[in-house]
């Protein structure tokens, strides 16, 4: 009785374990379902009424159990290297020169991981830029009317460009193409007269054209000077370009172009936007690009046929052919060629001038920005499997998360790693190795990783098939236990799935007495539960009864378990720093945090990473807003003087309000800390007393309790006025004022005279009297004349 106890007490210990609610029939399933499970080979283990499941179990508890650990079968993952040449230590001026295939600057070069399901797998990859690694530099180039003067310029790039990357590189091929657009209205005038010169005017112009290799990368600068004099500018119609499909040609057209396995860069250069994927249909061209090679005689033939490509499929091309794009544009296409580039990795834009006099710095310079940053990227993974990458960068930046793929700031010679954890969750379907490959963007080289699954135990090999333990041979007595044929079920695989059942059985499969067999969620098989299978692998039934399930949990933002948890029969069992019946409430303070480094500024608390303002008159995400509130410096302007000067409102009461903080005086402003040289904030302050003087102090709390106050020891007052020259000045001005107004009286006064003796020299001028006579004087002769006598007058 007392051994059936303990029997039944491990066994309800363990009941809780994901490996026996996994109910694994084998050991090949038992290891499958987590790192954790082990297998009991020991073919005595089971116990009377026990299932095979329960051979199934974390090591610890088998152990309890009484399973030797010899009789364990838990088998590891495991790495091994198999190729681990060694990065290349290449010196610019050693006399010998390696070819490209012999420079290493990736470590090692192949693996092979044992994965085993939940158990990940580390290791440390190494990158070094080899100093004088060659390059191959092809130039596209837009030759549309408006690019004429920069084709001027361009002529002589060949060896201009040659003489300058001798600085970078001795090993230095360059090519040359063009592109204008598609041959078909409504991109060109179709016109016979405008095929042969599409340009207005007396412009001489050529034919239209989609792409066209001219120059197949070489080494010879003068020969690339000579094509390229010889190139004539052509015209379209519209103002974007068929540059996608030339940039196309010269990614899948290696032969032609002819890339070498070394650092392949393209510099595209126009001054005008770009057709994409869509817009062909406006010359009725419908079939998707290919991302083929259509080069007849260095001329692409099917601009006509296929569409141009889209920024998707021109990414792939490029990044399986390791080709780094530096866009060479005007400034008033930067906008657009800058989105573009956040789409294309390991691509640059620069500045383009107005006629490409810059080119050769341009070029130089996002060559350097490219080739100073590496990012690593793989290939598609299997089904299953997931890739964490850490970077350990240059000065021993740290990177993780998508971070963890990129390290900037390379020099030339410097080395650094990638801690890379690969963790496979489940065994493919066919059991099959695969391969993924793992390579810095722009780069030739790659990593060979080859995944093997460990999804059967070593013991299974040794497995006796047909076996008379197994009912007669129903079975393969394999790992202790009998791995039952197809339709056979039962710990010796003594019941056929076509059986009949009986009440008896099913009495078994009855959780509590209940009515519902294997609580609804499952078939009892020879008075066993044997859970339904769900439509979602990673969602399924378990428990003796059936009675669990990983998928019937609460859910926050749509998510199980808030995504920060797991389900464990329809209870989460929420990760460290959560909590909640949905694990939606984080523990975690960070957010809770105010600038002086306090949770909540002390004025709340912290629930579920959200602060709870306890004071009213605080509010927003830290309790740090107070619309009501003294700023820092007013709060404590009284203390400050009361403490360093004894004056203001609380010189009486200073030491019992304002013995809260530490005061510091120093001798002047420079010796008040600054915030670039403390670890906590702090807060400078400029307040004015009641004698109109200043005077200045920092406030700073330090580890959330002590408060520091710095306050410069000397007031800074105003100076009182100089007397002598204020009345000097008043009196100088009443003088001047006064003879001010002297003047201007004068002045009136002889305008005025001037103004009344001109008007009497007017009047008197007027004057009409005869001044030789009396003007009352009245003469007693008086004269008469008759008309009508001879005109004589008549005097009485």
């Amino acid at each position: 009785n007392l051994w059936l106890f303990l029997t039944k007490y491990c066994f309800f210990l363990s009941e809780g374990s994901d490996c026996i609610k996994a109910n694994a029939q084998s050991c090949g399933e038992c290891i499958q379902v987590a790192e954790k499970c082990g297998w009991c080979t020991d073919a005595d283990f089971l116990k009377q009424g026990e299932s095979k499941s329960a051979r199934c179990d974390e090591l610890k508890s088998l152990i309890t159990k009484g399973c030797s650990k010899a009789k364990i079968e838990n088998p590891r993952g495991s790495i091994s290297i198999d190729k681990d040449k060694p990065v290349t230590n290449r010196k610019k001026d050693v006399a010998e020169k390696l070819k490209p295939d012999q420079i290493t600057q990736i470590q090692p070069q192949k693996l092979s991981l044992n994965l085993r399901s939940g158990e990940a797998q580390t290791f440390k990859l190494k990158f070094k830029r080899a100093e004088d690694y060659p390059i191959d530099l092809y130039y596209l180039m837009d030759l549309s009317f408006s690019m004429k003067d920069d084709l001027e310029n361009v002529k002589n790039l060949g060896t201009d460009l040659m003489r300058e990357m001798q600085e970078i590189t001795s090993d230095f091929r360059i090519g040359f193409g063009s592109f204008v657009e598609k041959t078909v209205m409504p991109y060109i005038s179709t016109t016979p007269a405008r095929l042969l010169n599409p340009c207005t005017s007396n412009e001489n112009c050529t034919s239209p054209f989609s792409y066209k290799n001219v120059l197949k990368l070489t080494e010879n600068g003068q020969q690339f000077n000579s094509l390229v004099s010889k190139q004539q500018i052509s015209g379209n119609l519209d103002s974007p370009e068929g540059g996608f499909d030339a940039i196309m040609q010269v990614a899948v057209c290696g032969d032609a172009i002819g890339w070498r396995n070394v650092t392949r860069l393209l510099v595209f250069s126009t001054d005008a936007g770009f057709h994409f994927a869509g817009d062909g249909k406006l010359g009725g061209i419908v079939l998707p690009n290919d991302g083929k090679c259509h080069l007849e005689n260095n001329m692409y033939t099917m601009s006509h046929y296929y569409d141009y490509p889209s920024i998707a499929h021109l990414v792939q091309k490029l990044s399986d052919n390791n080709i780094q794009t530096i866009f060479a544009v005007t400034e008033e296409f930067q906008p657009v060629y800058k989105e573009l580039k956040n789409l294309i990795p390991k691509s640059a834009v620069g500045t383009l001038s107005s006629n490409s006099s810059n080119v050769i710095k341009l070029i130089i310079d996002s060559y350097n920005s490219l080739s100073s940053e590496v990012i690593l990227e793989n290939n598609k993974v299997p089904e299953g499997v997931s890739i964490k990458y850490k970077s350990i960068c240059k000065n021993g930046v740290v990177g993780t998360g998508e971070n963890g793929r990129k390290c900037s700031n390379i020099s030339i010679g410097d080395e650094v790693s990638f801690d890379i954890t690969i963790e496979s969750q489940k065994c493919p379907s066919q059991g099959k190795s695969e391969t993924i490959r793992i390579k810095p963007l722009g780069f030739n080289e790659d990593v060979e990783i080859v995944l093997n699954f460990i999804c059967e135990c070593e013991c299974s090999k040794g497995g006796e098939p047909l076996s008379k333990i197994c009912h007669n041979g129903n079975g393969t007595f394999e790992c202790g236990a009998c791995r039952c044929n197809e339709g056979r079920i039962g710990r010796l695989c003594e019941c056929s799935t076509d059986e009949v059942r009986t009440d008896d059985l099913d009495g078994n499969c009855r959780k509590d007495n209940g009515t519902d067999i294997c609580s609804n969620n499952g078939d009892c098989v020879c008075g066993t539960c044997e859970c339904k299978k769900r439509e979602n692998p990673e969602e399924r039934y378990s428990g003796k009864f059936c009675d669990c399930d990983n998928f019937n949990c609460d859910r926050s933002n749509n998510k199980l378990c808030g995504g920060h948890g797991r389900c464990e029969c329809r209870v989460c069992i929420c990760d460290a720093n959560y909590t909640g019946s949905a694990c939606d409430c984080s523990l975690d303070t960070s957010t809770c945090l105010a600038a002086n480094k306090q949770i909540c500024n002390g004025r709340g608390t912290c629930e579920c990473g959200v602060c709870k303002c306890t004071n009213p008159k605080f509010q927003g995400p830290t309790c740090e807003i107070c619309p009501t509130c003294p700023g820092v410096c007013a709060e404590h302007k009284e203390c400050v003087q009361c403490r360093a000067f004894e004056t203001g409102e609380k010189k009486d009461t200073c030491q019992r309000d304002c013995s809260y903080f530490n005061l510091i005086r120093v001798k002047d402003r420079d010796k008040l800390p600054q915030p670039a040289d403390q670890s906590y904030p702090l807060s400078h302050c400029k307040e004015r007393d009641a004698n109109d003087c200043w005077f200045y102090y920092t406030y700073a709390v330090r580890n959330d309790t002590m408060r520091e106050v710095y306050v410069v020891e000397t007031l800074e007052c105003p100076a009182g006025p100089d007397i002598i020259p204020i009345v000097a000045g008043v009196v100088a001005g009443i003088v001047l004022i006064g003879l001010a107004l002297l003047l201007i009286w004068k002045l009136l006064m002889i305008i005025h005279d001037r103004r009344e003796f001109a008007k009497f020299e007017k009047e008197k001028m007027n004057a009409k009297w005869d001044t030789q006579e009396n003007p009352i004087y009245k003469s007693p002769i008086n004269k008469f004349q008759n008309p009508s006598y001879g005109r004589k007058g008549v005097v009485l």
